[in-house]
């Protein structure tokens, strides 16, 4: 098979990873209320097993750069699929909380492993909208696995029939990836990697300079405020502003909606304006949106919010993620996009607790420290810019 032809098979299976991978996310939070009343488990249990899952999947995604200079990507995400898929499967013998929490450490470490290593070969291997409409299909995943759990447990199956599918879902990817592995090396590294876009030299930066050490602070603080609007914003439409269960849903789906509709249509724009410019528009849009959130007003003017915070961190993660190869030498990208990838983790884990607490004190100013956050997130990546040329 010709390069072209194997790169254009081989983004079909990455585009259907990234589907995978995001299959699994949100589907504990529905099928945690079927869970504990059956396993004979606490009710705030919940809380420290999706905990120990983001904290392996980050600590694995900051691994991955040493397991990648050794092992090529396409191994590294079948064995990823083959460990997500094991504990997916585990989950529907599980008799209690050992059970459980033993299924939660092989689907951190696989979903970080497959994070890190599938965003450093787009980076690498194809252009900045594939990048983009990548982790649009993370949303797809996303979105999918929960209304999925969700019929298994309204029908016959349970939340036992719900793992069991999305296990099965997993193992069949991981075949998939199996039967591809010959054409991750077939695939061409991107030509414009070599030389800067001014003809002059390539990156040289390390992992470990200034600006290798400020692109995973990005990360981590980009997906805490992601997590941050999608998990209280709800709190603070209901019991901040009276508003219906109903229009509070709706509410935070426009925003999870416009992430994914935005990286779809950041994806065709990338090719025009530039990764670098994208970004920085997408994070100057969140940052003037987010003020209509915090806006003691009807339910409009807050949605209208959430659709511009939500468009604007649309290109934020990918864009970063692909420009990777460009601000940083050949030898360090694997190293920092797996530092950014466990850094993401490590911010959905831990701050969004930090911004919970300031939910319970004075959840009025929650949308002002998101605001505030974002504001500091663009001042950061005007300065990642700064720190590493285009030309």
């Amino acid at each position: 098979m010709d390069p072209k032809r194997a790169g254009q098979w081989l983004l079909a299976v990455i585009y259907l990873a990234f589907v995978s991978l995001g299959l699994p996310d949100g589907t504990f939070g529905v099928a945690w209320p079927a869970m504990y009343p059956e396993l004979g488990l606490p009710l705030g249990l919940g809380g420290s097993i999706t905990s120990v899952v983001t904290l392996l999947s980050g600590a694995s995604g900051f691994c991955s750069g040493w397991i990648l200079a050794r092992v090529s990507p396409g191994p590294v995400v079948f064995a990823s699929g083959l460990l997500t898929g094991g504990a997916l499967l585990s989950l529907v013998w599980a008799p209690g909380y050992a059970a459980v929490l033993a299924a939660a450490v092989p689907l951190g470490f696989g979903a970080g492993a497959v994070d890190a290593a599938l965003n450093g070969y787009v980076a690498r291997h194809y252009r900045g909208r594939h990048m983009n409409w990548l982790h649009a299909c993370w949303g797809v995943g996303a979105t999918c696995g929960p209304l999925l759990m969700g019929q298994a447990i309204a029908g016959a199956g349970g939340w036992r029939g719900g793992y069991a599918l999305l296990g099965a879902l997993q193992l069949g990817l991981a075949l998939l990836i199996a039967a591809t592995l010959r054409l991750w090396s077939r695939v061409p590294e991107r030509h414009d990697l070599q030389d800067t876009p001014g003809g002059g030299r390539a990156p040289a930066l390390g992992a470990d300079s200034a600006a290798g050490r400020l692109s995973p602070v990005l990360f981590a603080l980009y997906a805490a405020l992601e997590a941050s609007v999608g998990l209280w914003t709800a709190s603070l439409l209901i019991l901040g502003r009276g508003f219906s269960p109903a229009a509070a849903a709706v509410a935070t789906a426009v925003f999870y909606g416009a992430i994914t509709g935005g990286r779809v249509l950041a994806g065709y724009g990338v090719e025009r304006w530039g990764n670098r410019r994208t970004v920085r528009w997408g994070a100057a849009l969140a940052v003037a949106g987010l003020p209509l959130l915090a806006l003691p007003a009807g339910p409009a003017l807050a949605m209208l919010g959430l659709a511009c915070a939500g468009l604007g961190f649309a290109p934020i993660y990918p864009g970063l993620m692909q420009e990777v190869p460009r601000r940083f030498a050949a030898t360090a990208a694997q190293t920092v996009i797996g530092r950014q990838t466990g850094a993401a983790y490590f911010g959905v884990a831990l701050l969004p607790a930090a911004a919970g607490g300031l939910a319970q004190n004075a959840l009025a100013l929650l949308p002002w420290a998101v605001f505030a956050g974002a504001l500091l997130l663009w001042l950061g990546i005007r300065q990642l810019d700064r720190m590493t040329p285009a030309e």
